[in-house]
């Protein structure tokens, strides 16, 4: 009497003993809270299954929410210990059996989550604005997080879908409200989401990853590349790259596409209509450059600038002019014409050895030649080599230059390794011929974070993929009306395009914002995205990296 039927079948009664203790161990090993009572039925060390058989019957009196409702109140206490990493991150869906996430995906979201909140990321530099500056850099990755849901961004459906390519293809402006009432069944929002996601890309090769080109040769290695040892092929694929280049150039100078990327396995061009960024004429930035690069484009009659290293020499004259009117207020001081002759610098440094006669061994040291005087004045562009600073600009004309000396430069295209023979990769927002229509990949993850002593709900939508300036912009103005005014962002820049936001045409005229949009009115882009394209870049060498909405104003961090 007394007895349980099931203590006949031990096999059994141990599987309900491990599950049951496999349950509650993350709770009976977090630390309690100062001045808390234990529980009373808790044993000391329950890791034996034989060792309280009384309990058994009752393996399923105390449901597992009881068990979450007990933890959980234990942050707002005030518990000064910090919870385990397990329990910062719970599954929303209580009633359903709980996932097994990726290692890697929860430690992710934990570090995002704990880093990039507006309550933790300390002293954001810019002021609230209801608009924030273009970013010409290409993001790899971008991370939205935000106290509503994301479930309008969740499985659309077939008609959804469809709807979104056609609005992309036709170039439909959709206007949103500022505030959507009911984000999931609004059709017009989750169209244009597929709309915001869509690119266009060549070649398309899908067994590989085409973006970043720059230290992607572990990516590529080991994949299938029959056009390394074939050079018949090779000439294929370049003779069709250069057909999409050139249609890609042509929409742009006819203004009926804003932008577009060559992304080559060195360095990466970025070329503009007229128009944008502040200029009032096409314009094409190439960086990281070399010496090489550089004298090859010389050769070939490309008038180009190195806005950066020009700006460091001008900042370098001042200083120098600056310090010798300090000096030279000193000497008058000290009325020492000898001294103020000593000290006045001569320009042609190279050319004046009169010091050597003095000594009278002029002829005993030799004299450098004109190539090393030529290397010694060229010693500070050369070593911006591979640097952000050896950004090239190109305008102009001189930019139907560049596209013919790109299409017949052999080192455009690797001649060795996992990308020989590969062409240089071509992303515009609209569609041109050869060009095959792509889209970034997104997906919502729902989880819960500890913040401030208390668990709240985080939702997060993750993007990934080469996403260009107006993809972020359009982004960013759907959640601004689903998310309803705040959202936090954290982007992953392709770090050498980053330098793509420095004003280049800060000495050129204002451009009339009327006629910016009555000459690009059919490049494809949503007027307020083209609206913030047009302005001059301000954020630099850098790029945006943090970005926060509050109140429908934006603050960000570079």
């Amino acid at each position: 009497p007394g007895y349980s039927p099931g203590f006949k079948k031990p096999p059994a009664m141990l599987r309900l003993k491990r599950k049951r203790l496999r349950r509650s161990e993350p709770a009976s090993v977090a630390p309690l809270p100062c001045g808390a009572a234990p529980r009373a039925h808790s044993a000391p060390a329950r890791r034996n299954p034989f060792s309280s058989l009384e309990n058994a019957p009752r393996a399923g009196g105390i449901p597992q929410p009881l068990e979450r409702d007990r933890r959980l109140p234990s942050p707002a206490g005030g518990s000064p210990a910090a919870a385990p990493f397990w329990q910062l991150l719970e599954p929303v869906c209580e009633d359903k059996p709980a996932r097994r996430a990726e290692p890697s995906e929860r430690a992710d979201i934990l570090a995002l989550t704990e880093d990039n909140l507006p309550v933790a990321v300390p002293k954001v530099p810019s002021s609230p604005r209801h608009e924030f500056p273009a970013d010409w850099s290409i993001k790899t990755r971008l991370l939205f997080m935000s106290s509503q849901p994301f479930t309008w961004a969740e499985h659309l459906k077939a008609q959804e879908e469809a709807q979104g390519f056609a609005q992309h293809c036709r170039a439909t402006e959709t206007n949103l409200p500022q505030n959507v009432q009911e984000p999931k069944l609004s059709t017009e929002l989750r169209c244009a989401f597929q709309q915001s996601l869509v690119y266009w890309l060549h070649p398309s090769l899908p067994w590989l990853q085409l973006f970043p080109r720059i230290g992607a040769d572990r990516k590529i290695v080991g994949k299938a590349s029959p056009w390394s040892q074939d050079e018949a092929l090779q000439q294929v694929l370049m003779s069709d790259w250069s057909v999409s280049f050139t249609s890609l150039y042509n929409l742009l100078k006819a203004k009926l596409c804003p932008y577009f990327y060559v992304c080559t396995y060195q360095f990466t061009v970025l070329f503009r209509a007229a128009g944008l960024a502040g200029s009032d004429v096409m314009t094409a930035v190439i960086s990281p450059t070399t010496r090489g690069l550089r004298e090859a484009m010389r050769s070939e009659g490309i008038e180009f600038s190195l806005p950066l290293v020009e700006e460091r020499r001008t900042r370098k004259q001042k200083n120098s002019e600056a310090n010798l009117e300090e000096v030279a207020n000193r000497l008058e001081v000290c009325n020492s014409m000898e001294d103020g002759e000593e000290a006045a610098p001569s320009d042609d440094d190279e050319a004046s050895f009169s010091w050597l006669e003095e000594m009278g061994v002029q002829d005993k040291v030799k004299k450098p030649d004109a190539i090393s005087i030529k290397l010694r004045k060229e010693k500070q562009e050369v070593q911006v080599d591979h640097k952000p600073e050896s950004l090239a600009l190109v305008k102009g004309t001189n930019t139907f230059t560049l596209l013919n000396f790109l299409i017949n430069c052999k080192s455009l295209v690797a001649v060795s390794g996992p990308q020989a023979g590969l062409p240089p990769t071509l992303l515009s927002p609209v569609a041109f011929r050869g060009g095959t229509m792509q889209t970034l990949k997104a997906r919502s993850i729902n989880a819960k974070a500890r913040v401030q002593l208390a668990y709240e709900d985080i939702f997060s939508l993750e993007i990934a993929g080469p996403v260009m300036p107006h993809a972020l912009h359009s982004l960013t103005m759907l959640l601004k009306s689903a998310q309803r005014g705040e959202f936090s962002a954290v982007f992953y820049t392709h770090e050498p395009t980053a330098v793509f936001n420095t004003d280049l045409d800060s000495a050129s005229s204002a451009l009339n914002k009327e006629s910016v949009q009555k000459d690009l009115p059919m490049c494809g882009l949503h007027p307020k995205t083209l609206d913030q394209l047009s302005q001059c870049p301000t954020l630099g060498k850098s790029s945006i990296r943090f970005l926060e909405m509050k109140d429908y104003a934006y603050t960000w961090k570079s």
